[in-house]
């Protein structure tokens, strides 16, 4: 950020927090190109995948995506690999399909939840006062690991009603590496197709936001949404 705040352009700041940093598959995902250089009309998803290249504009949307880059490469490779196999299968339309469509909820505003059990429950539920009130000291217990690049630039002014779309890790995920690597094995077609995303207000995580100490924080029901009927 200092890089980028000193006026280095986006794609020069990443490429340089690349050197002498390799991914935990022994190489780098990808390297950072200005938007140019992607040729027009080409594919963004395709174009990474055959190039290793990511083209990138100024401003915070795309330095948070190359950060993500940065800390976990294998499940973002993985989810670029995902994205290509849709676009050589279906082409780029109107309509992106389910693969499509959860590959972008996630890479957008996705979270990694390693939580005890009755913690995911109760979002599941969207028991908003157990989890959040009556469950609290569990959270002492549970990491989220923001994954989503448009969520990590919307905590740059956050509002109450910022939702995460939360994974529920199925192991505990220890370093932020062996988290990448898990969630890389974890993504599958299949998988995604059913959306496995829970969604989750993320200011209201005890230690995320002051105002969430008070219990009556969690009464706006436009935010801490009833379940569905």
């Amino acid at each position: 950020m200092a890089r980028v705040a000193a006026g280095v352009p986006v794609y020069e700041a990443l490429n340089q927090a690349l050197k002498g940093q390799a991914d935990s598959a022994g190489a780098h995902a990808v390297r950072f190109v200005p938007q140019d250089a992607m040729p027009e009309g080409a594919a963004y998803e395709r174009f990474i995948f055959e190039q290793r290249q990511c083209p990138t504009r100024e401003g915070l949307h795309d330095f948070f995506n190359g950060l993500c880059w940065l800390h976990f490469p294998q499940a973002k490779r993985r989810l670029n690999e995902l994205q290509a196999v849709q676009i050589a299968a279906h082409g780029v339309g109107a309509v992106r399909g389910p693969v499509r469509d959860a590959i972008t909820v996630f890479d957008e505003n996705g979270a990694l939840l390693d939580a005890p059990a009755a913690l995911w429950e109760a979002l599941v539920a969207r028991q908003w006062q157990r989890l959040f009130v009556e469950l609290r000291p569990l959270w002492a217990q549970a990491r989220l690991l923001i994954f989503g690049h448009a969520l990590l630039e919307k905590l740059v002014a956050p509002r109450k009603d910022m939702t995460a779309h939360v994974w529920h890790a199925g192991a505990p995920l220890g370093s932020r590496q062996e988290a990448d690597t898990w969630l890389a094995a974890a993504l599958s077609e299949d998988r995604l197709a059913s959306k496995p995303f829970v969604p989750l207000p993320v200011l209201g995580v005890p230690g995320w936001w002051a105002a969430n100490e008070a219990a009556a924080f969690y009464d706006d029901a436009r935010v801490f949404r009833p379940p569905r009927a």
